[in-house]
């Protein structure tokens, strides 16, 4: 259960389609866009995870700057204290992060480190505060940072062009190496959640099976079918039960939320 927490804190900043060229204007969110996630086991609330976005000035320029916290609650903070501050600077008309932070505490295990990239020489810096290093990497174009990822793809024109059973990847670059995800579209569903029936569009990343996970294609994400593209549930097959980050507030969003009528 302690892996599954972090591995869905870790994806409700995930949106997932193909990474290819760069978007050119930011059409699925807004300066100011604020949500958070109730992730539980069961009847057992297990944490929240939160993110926003705004626009800044980084080095004379306007940016985009998003921050992802996510923290554990109640008893399950007493016996795993989950504290991580994600943060991503990236360009407002390619989407492409500049700069990224990655501030976490997952039950005594510690990172704080800063990430700076180079796209001209597909390259990041990895700044680690806790051991004193500096470690430059190879990366592919246009690669992302965690946080990054979720707004860039969020926009992406392919995303409503997908059929179904087709597989996507992203690259992206994480804990010092760059993550492939190759993933499915299942589908459309009407979702029940506690703002009524939303549409959604259905997908399934393929995770690695083992200790955790009962097989390769335990993890299953909704996102909602409209011009949000927000995540509105997340579901992890566990060993033992199964664990789910469901939208739980929002505001600030750039386009009407899509319920249907009763």
């Amino acid at each position: 259960m302690k892996k599954g927490i972090l591995i869905i804190l870790f994806l409700v900043t995930v949106s997932f389609t193909k990474q290819e060229a760069p978007i050119a204007t930011q059409e699925a969110f807004q300066s100011g866009e604020w949500f958070q996630f109730r992730i539980h086991y069961g009847l057992i609330n297990a944490g929240y995870a939160e993110l926003e976005v705004n626009e800044v000035v980084k080095n004379n320029k306007k940016v985009f700057h998003a921050k992802g916290y996510g923290y554990t609650t109640g008893m399950t903070k007493l016996f795993f204290k989950v504290e991580d501050d994600y943060q991503s600077f990236f360009d407002k008309s390619t989407g492409v992060p500049f700069h990224f932070v990655r501030k976490i505490n997952e039950g005594g295990y510690t990172k704080n480190q800063e990430g700076f990239f180079n796209h001209s020489d597909k390259t990041v810096l990895v700044k680690d505060y806790k051991r004193n290093t500096e470690k430059t990497f190879s990366v592919p174009d246009k690669t992302q940072d965690i946080l990054s990822s979720f707004y860039y793809l969020r926009n992406h024109p392919n995303i409503n062009k997908l059929k179904v059973g087709e597989s996507i990847n992203i690259d992206m670059f994480f804990d010092d190496e760059t993550t492939k995800f190759k993933l499915k579209f299942i589908g459309r569903e009407d979702l029940k959640t506690k703002f009524g029936i939303v549409p959604t569009m259905v997908f399934k990343p393929y995770v690695q099976a083992g200790r955790v996970f009962k097989e390769q294609e335990s993890l299953t994400v909704w996102i909602s079918d409209d011009d949000n593209k927000l995540p509105v549930r997340i579901k992890a097959s566990l060993a033992v039960g199964s664990l789910k980050a469901d939208l739980e507030k929002f505001k600030g969003l750039k386009h009407s939320f899509t319920i249907k009528p009763k």
